[in-house]
């Protein structure tokens, strides 16, 4: 029989790949994990722990809990809080950045306390079961692997002439230690309204260039809704422009251009208009490993690639949601399947909850209201909906105008068997993530008309919701809508 250096080597060291690498530890498997990054068009690069860890979820969860304090103190004004806003971007990412670097200390010590092998190098297949690592001097190294699993993520797109010189990605403003100033954010994606939403909410003079529509791929009404509250809280959004080109001015500036025009210079510019797998990066031809040109990423099935012991997990995967805990749920039930005898353990991709961190949260799973229409027909769909407004928000002023909002969509062919529910408001994540349970028992109306709110909560609202959504009407009022 062959010999291998390893039983299971993975490709990259994100959340899915050390999920993976971890749970294969723990059964006894001979594993190892290369993980390298290469530095953004900027210079930037990381520890690590992969995108969420690094320059995703965990700075930008905490940079937006962070922006969201200068509008708690409003409300708490209106609680008898005399208060007053000071903000430092420095203190603020060098303490951020300090938390990261802990995380990534933490994951290689689990690596080692589960006997996993670490390589500080950049994989790349040499045939279908060998690789070369080189590390960051350049030393090459050959190892073999009985089975191999491609974690390697993705990376933003940089569009454009003179993007990488000129303009910052994701990847970049998460260590940027000189804060933004009057920022430009290129594309309406969550990612950057997320970022957009953050720095307005840290004062920036924040503009962002919209091609056409708000967050594509989600519910249109609830995208729209955003927009208005991010207009009404500082973000400007500037619909149907894209940019031609970018220049550097003599004081280190970025002159932008739309159709050849100067469209106005800016301290800082985010492109943030999608990411591409890196599956291109890693030689997948000597290994016979097919992926799309065009994006990076990789068709599997049940994360399989065409090649039978060559698997893929988290973001390089083709049309599949780009979440951290589906790359470390797939990664775990994967190693089940592999080496723990548990042939049926597959990753569900169906009904994932999410959350956009954007300033007013949105959290979402199942179907759009459009999607629904298009999958069932909009003769067996019905759509609850109903605004709401946080008991804190009634006592500031400055948010008399201002409310959430809840869309629940619904199969009429099944009793009403809830198959999308769309909620904007404060901890919508935290709300949408125990919904997601409910879903995925298969809850229908009636349970949630049945089950008792708890008072005075913002999440109670969706145990009264009455009010039908007749098509063509345009959504509650809120805020800057």
């Amino acid at each position: 029989m062959t010999e291998y250096d390893y039983d299971l080597f993975v490709i990259g060291g994100g959340s899915g790949g050390l999920a993976a690498a971890k749970a294969a530890g723990d059964l006894g498997v001979k594993v190892a994990v290369a993980d390298f990054v290469k530095p953004s068009p900027a210079g930037t690069t990381w520890g690590l722990g992969g995108t969420c860890v690094n320059v995703g979820c965990i700075p930008k969860k905490l940079m937006h809990i962070g922006a969201l304090y200068r509008e708690t103190q409003g409300d708490a004004h209106g609680l008898g809080w005399e208060t007053k806003t000071a903000h430092s971007w420095e203190d603020m990412i060098t303490k951020v950045n300090n938390y990261i670097k802990s995380l990534n200390w933490g994951a290689k010590t689990d690596l080692s306390g589960k006997k996993v092998k670490y390589y500080n190098s950049f994989a790349t297949f040499v045939d279908a079961h060998t690789l070369e690592l080189e590390d960051k001097k350049g030393k090459k190294d050959k190892v073999t692997a009985k089975n191999i699993l491609i974690a390697c993520g993705g990376r933003p797109k940089m569009f454009y002439e003179g993007a990488q010189e000129c303009c910052i990605s994701s990847d970049d403003i998460f260590w940027q230690k000189k804060s933004p100033g009057k920022t430009l954010v290129i594309g309406a994606s969550y990612i950057a309204l997320e970022c957009a939403g953050f720095m307005a909410g840290f004062g920036f003079d924040v503009t962002v260039m919209v091609r056409s529509i708000l967050l594509r791929g989600f519910d249109q009404d609830v995208a729209e809704m955003i927009g208005g509250y991010m207009e009404k809280h500082g973000v400007k959004l500037d619909r149907g422009k894209v940019p031609s080109k970018f220049e550097k001015t003599a004081d280190g500036k970025t002159r932008v251009f739309v159709d050849g025009k100067e469209y106005g210079v800016y301290d800082t510019v985010l492109q943030a208009i999608g990411r591409e797998g890196c599956a291109g990066w890693l030689n997948c031809e000597a290994a016979g490993v097919e992926y799309d040109k065009s994006d990076g990423k990789i068709v599997c099935k049940n994360e399989t690639t065409n090649v039978p012991h060559i698997y893929a997990i988290g973001d390089v995967i083709k049309g599949l949601p780009e979440l951290t805990p589906v790359a470390i749920q797939a990664g775990r039930y994967l190693i089940q399947r592999l080496f723990n005898n548990k042939p049926d353990k597959f990753m569900d991709y169906n009904d994932v909850a999410t959350t956009v961190f954007t300033p007013i949260e949105f959290g979402t799973i199942g179907y759009n209201e459009d999607e629904a229409k298009k999958a069932l027909g909009k003769d067996n769909v019905i759509v609850y909906h109903t605004s709401a407004k946080p008991l804190e928000w009634n006592l500031n002023h400055e948010r008399e105008d201002e409310q959430g909002y809840m869309k629940i969509i619904c199969d009429k062919t099944k009793g009403e068997k809830v198959i999308g529910f769309h909620i904007i408001g404060p901890n919508a994540g935290e709300i949408i993530q125990g919904i997601a349970v409910a879903m995925k028992v298969g809850f229908t109306k009636e349970h949630l008309d049945d089950c008792v709110g708890i008072h005075p909560t913002y999440a109670e609202a969706f145990t009264t919701i009455t009010e039908v959504k007749e098509e063509g009407a345009a959504p509650p009022a809120m805020g800057g809508c």
